[in-house]
Order: C-alpha cells, then structure tokens, then sequence
C-alpha cells in the first residue's frame, strides 16, 4: 500500500535532507553539468559500477564535449574509448545518437521523453533520467537501487522482483510536486540504494527513512521474491572470448588479419573449439567489428 500524501511528504523531506549532507560527490551531478555529458553518464553507468564509470566519463567529456564532436569521429574510436566497461555495444549506439542528435537536434541534447526515446541505445528508464536530472523535469525515474528502496520502505519486501510498470506509479506515489524537488528525490532514492539500502548488507541504523521502512517494521522478514536467474560466469563465457578479440583491436592502429584475431581469442583457454569463430561472428554481427578482405577492425 502507498503511503499517505503526509506520510510521502515526510518521507521526500528526510530522504532529501539526508542526499544533501550524504550524497557521493559525483562529476555528472556537478550544477554547470550539460544535458550531454549526463547522457553520457547514463550510457556509461547501465549494469557498470561508478568506480569504474568515473575516469572514462571525465576522458570522454574532456575529448568530446558535444555531440556532434563525437559524430565527427568514426564509431570504432567509440570503441576504442569505451575500454573495458562492457558491453561495448553501448559505444556504438552512443555514437549513433550523437549523430542523430547533431543532426536532428541542432547538437542539443532533447529535453522531450519521447524525443529521447526516439535516439539509438535510450529506453524508458535513460530518458525520463536525462529529463529530470539535465532538464529538471518531473518524471518518476526507477532504477535497480530505487526499486529495492522502495520494496523494503513501501511494501515491506527484503528484494524487489521483476521489473514491473507499478514500479513508476509506486515513485509517482512518494515524489514531490514541485520539478526541482522531484529531481532531487530522485537522485536521493538512487544514492540511498547504493550507498545504504544495499542488497547484501543494508545498514539501517544511518537509513534517514528508516522509522517509515515497512520492512523495518516488520522484523526484517525474509520475504524477498523468487530471484532472477543469475547470469552466467564471466570465466570461460563468449564474453570473455568476445572481450579478448576486442582488446586486441583496441590496441591495434591498423586492421589485423582474421586468423590473429581468432588466436587472440583462445588466448587463455576456451571451452570448445568453436567459440573463438563463434566469438568472432557475434562481433561481426553486432557491428563492433568489420571485416574486409580477411581483415579486421573497429568500425
């Protein structure tokens, strides 16, 4: 059950008291921070840590401050930039927007949601963020960390499930009127997810809301839902072999040939024969990497 208009206004006032004294001081929350470079953190930051977000954000920003800075290159330099932090298909759908920002948005980040929805590589969650926290309009903005907040405070749940659509009416239901203290709220029930409502050890004893928790209130009960399948271990995985392949190109100033690649790929061992060329091809297939003439590069 959603709190009361009261109890939600008790609730928005503490949380945001507590980000304003506890808050991690972040580059992308900085005031004179532009609508791209907050873009740029949200790619960035999707199923990555923020220790390992940090120094290729501030090198990303520093080389491309703009968009269309970033379309004037080619993807493959994308790429090479993104370094390890994963899922590198996230560079080159980067890239994409900033073309299609530069030349459909006159190199301005949109503030519109649908807009923002309507660039390469943004969803739901990165276009109401973009929104609120570049352009301080009020939209519910849910994130991992935030729906664990709200399961544990709102719904006395240990874990939140699945994503669901009532996770946007739940937010909707604790977030304040005005846009300014909308957008603040939201950030705060992120940071109060990292840093303290954590999944393996919440410490409760420094939660700001934690006299309005449900699951406080219970007891701590073990309730949380049936858990997601985990993902499979990186050791041994495609991705790992994947990753091989795409540290060599990384480092390669020119194209390599197919067969040093393939070898780059089993570097470390495999689990079968196949899974360096069936590495190779998901590269290949994913536009991450170009082949010509038995040649290979970044894009």
């Amino acid at each position: 059950m959603n709190p009361t208009e009261d109890v939600a206004s008790e609730i928005a006032a503490a949380l945001s008291a507590w980000f304003a004294r506890a808050a991690r001081d972040l580059p992308w929350r900085g005031a004179d921070v532009t609508p791209w470079a907050i873009l740029v953190s949200e790619f960035m930051l999707q199923q990555t840590q923020v220790e390992r977000v940090l120094p290729r954000w501030v090198a990303w920003i520093e080389r491309w401050p703009t968009p269309s800075a970033l379309a004037a290159d080619e993807p493959g330099e994308a790429v090479r930039a993104w370094d390890r932090l994963g899922y590198p298909r996230r560079a080159l759908w980067l890239h994409r927007a900033a073309v299609e920002i530069s030349e459909q948005h006159g190199d301005a980040v949109p503030s519109n949601v649908d807009d923002l929805l309507a660039l390469t590589g943004i969803g739901p969650y990165t276009a109401r963020a973009v929104a609120a926290f570049a352009y301080g309009e009020r939209h519910p903005v849910v994130d991992t960390n935030t729906r664990r907040v709200i399961a544990r405070l709102v719904h006395g749940r240990a874990a939140a499930g699945m994503p669901a659509p009532g996770d946007l009416t739940d937010m909707e239901a604790l977030l304040p009127e005005s846009r300014e203290s909308a957008a603040v709220f939201n950030a705060a029930a992120m940071e109060l997810g990292a840093t303290v409502c954590t999944a393996r050890a919440p410490r409760c004893g420094e939660c700001p809301v934690a006299a309005w928790c449900e699951w406080r209130g219970a007891g701590y009960p073990d309730n949380a839902p049936e858990k997601r399948p985990r993902q499979a271990k990186f050791d041994g995985s495609d991705r790992q072999v994947r990753g091989r392949i795409m540290a060599l190109l990384r480092r390669s100033s020119t194209s390599v040939d197919r067969e040093t690649a393939l070898d780059a790929a089993a570097e470390g061992g495999v689990r079968d024969p196949e899974q360096p060329r069936r590495a190779y091809d998901s590269l290949l297939a994913d536009g991450l990497v170009i082949e010509l003439d038995g040649q290979a590069r970044l894009p």
